[in-house]
């Protein structure tokens, strides 16, 4: 028996078109955004696939994502399950700051390690700025407080949450669609295809264009597709040249 894991990255966010970090910081989708959301609905018409349940974090660009998407698949009502363990990383400091301008200042080396490195996590973000989640109730079961993250820190909170809530309606026989963030599903892409922590580097998820993964009984995978793969490919492209000039 096969499990079908669908995994979407939210469609463009107004910090994405602004070229900022965004992380944890709560920004709404660009008009771009709900237009790619609305495309991963109707690419979920067209192919067949039918989610059962939905996954998603705590924050808006993916909660909008998968409304969006499932309203244009008629499937707006199927059940939620919503996880902050399922976030974007934690961009610490640099939330809310402009991407190419931290590559000038820091040059190309730094930009890169605090952008995409597996265990180099940006500076601590301080409790009064203007960017940080430490006073904000959703999060007042986290503990210790989150003030930055390396993708090996996503990876650490994401993989017993997709292990035991995520695989255990997989084995139920239901098709789950997880709604994230560029990082966190890098992640579970990581552990997935046991990517090693010097390749997932250079591996970049491509916003609103489903993913789907197809899982044996021991949630190995026998078979993985973009359900648009020239999209992605450009999609992804772009993605990889962020803060670039």
């Amino acid at each position: 028996m096969s499990h079908k894991l669908i995994l979407l990255r939210h469609g463009e966010s107004v910090w994405n078109s602004k070229n900022l970090f965004t992380g944890w910081v709560d920004v709404p989708l660009s008009e771009k955004g709900v237009e790619e959301a609305k495309n991963a609905g109707k690419l979920f018409k067209e192919t067949g696939i039918t989610p059962d349940i939905l996954y998603t974090s705590l924050l808006r660009r993916a909660i909008n994502t998968a409304n969006l998407a499932l309203d244009e698949a008629d499937l707006l009502w199927i059940p939620v399950k919503r996880s902050w363990h399922l976030n974007e990383r934690h961009y610490g400091d640099l939330q809310g700051k402009n991407k190419t301008e931290i590559r000038d200042e820091y040059g190309e080396e730094q930009f890169m390690i605090w952008r995409r490195s597996y265990d180099v996590p940006p500076p601590e973000i301080s409790a009064d700025s203007a960017y940080s989640q430490l006073s904000d109730p959703r999060y007042n079961c986290v503990n210790p407080p989150v003030k930055t993250e390396a993708l090996k820190n996503v990876l650490d909170r994401a993989l017993p949450f997709l292990k035991t809530e995520v695989f255990a309606d997989l084995k139920a026989g239901k098709t789950v669609l997880l709604t994230a963030h560029g990082n966190s599903i890098r992640a579970i892409v990581k552990y997935l295809d046991g990517i090693s922590d010097e390749e997932i580097t250079g591996v970049n998820i491509p916003t609103g264009i489903p993913l789907l993964y197809e899982l044996d009984d021991d949630f190995k995978v026998i078979g993985k597709r973009y359900l648009d793969p020239a999209a992605a490919e450009e999609s992804i492209k772009a993605v990889a040249n962020q803060g670039k000039k």
